[in-house]
């Protein structure tokens, strides 16, 4: 993949996000409809795109040659998910929830895969979709869970969670994954023509949460250090398991470039729906975004 094409792609999600501030700006979606855009996504667009995601060609011989690109994908995420547990400790609660989730979060679902099809074909988009199963169980236990862990009664919140639309579609769509069950035709179009709606939907809620905020504000010591950590740090940890665990070259950078991936977009939309910092969170996914344009080509080079 040319860096011009890298660009355009992330280039993809700033007009994108620029139509919901003038969306939001121009009166065409006001705060009702913004909440009504969130629960949308929330509740059926997001869960689409994640079975969307699981249906592909996955047997034994794919799951052996890709166990260990998967070893290290579960590793990413137990390192993020134990560092949540002090690296953020120093600051308000309402925004260390946003960090938690973006640590162990990143937008690899829409900017990762076709970077990896482009740099590497179709072994690359493949080892991409092993590579994020372990991001996106995490994703909808352990870091839904910063969202909605407010209760007091611990029964309530391991139901909220193990029933949240997200984790039940992770049910749904590893279950399908490993049996390889052939849905419907008309059941699978749907599934994907909704889910093909989740970026679009996605940046068009943070164009209007981006729109109430004031933009001087995005670059900022916290906003910088995170991007330092989602863009640099943890590709870095990423690169030195993949020289550890023998990795191929194909495969460690896969591995590099999917970690290396910016803040995921649902920051923003959990943070809105759950009554946390959406305006923070836009902020941290505006600006990895904006500096993953420069970070991602860079890691490709060094990659090679």
């Amino acid at each position: 993949m040319q860096v011009i094409d890298l660009f355009n792609l992330q280039g993809t999600l700033f007009v994108m996000i620029l139509a919901g501030v003038v969306l939001k700006r121009r009166g065409i979606i006001d705060e009702p409809g913004k909440k009504c855009l969130t629960d949308l996504c929330v509740s059926i667009i997001i869960p689409c795109n994640i079975i969307k995601s699981c249906l592909i060609a996955f047997d034994m011989s794919v799951l052996k040659a890709c166990s260990v690109l998967l070893a290290v994908g579960i590793l990413i995420q137990l390192l993020c998910v134990f560092l949540n547990r002090f690296l953020f400790n120093g600051y308000h609660e309402q925004q260390k929830k946003v960090l938690q989730y973006c640590t162990i979060v990143s937008n690899g679902g829409f900017l990762g895969n076709p970077i990896a099809e482009g740099v590497y074909g179709s072994l690359g988009l493949l080892y991409a979709s092993v590579f994020l199963i372990p991001m996106r169980v995490v994703m909808w236990s352990a870091g839904t869970s910063y969202f909605v862990a407010g209760s007091t009664d611990p029964k309530k919140v391991i139901r909220n969670i193990l029933t949240h639309p997200c984790l039940v579609a992770i049910y749904i769509g590893m279950f399908l994954m490993v049996t390889q069950i052939q849905l419907p035709v008309l059941l699978v179009s749907s599934i994907q023509n909704i889910g093909n709606c989740n970026s679009a939907i996605t940046m068009f809620i943070i164009g209007t949460i981006l729109a109430d905020v004031n933009v001087k504000t995005i670059v900022n010591k916290t906003t910088l250090w995170f991007s330092v950590l989602r863009l640099i740090l943890l590709p870095l940890i990423a690169f030195g398991l993949g020289l550890l665990f023998g990795l191929d070259p194909t495969a460690t950078g896969v591995g590099v470039i999917m970690t290396g991936m910016p803040a995921g977009a649902t920051a923003a939309i959990f943070a809105a729906r759950y009554n946390s910092d959406a305006p923070f969170a836009t902020k941290c996914v505006v600006l990895t975004t904006l500096l993953s344009m420069v970070t991602i080509p860079i890691w490709c080079y060094i990659i090679g």
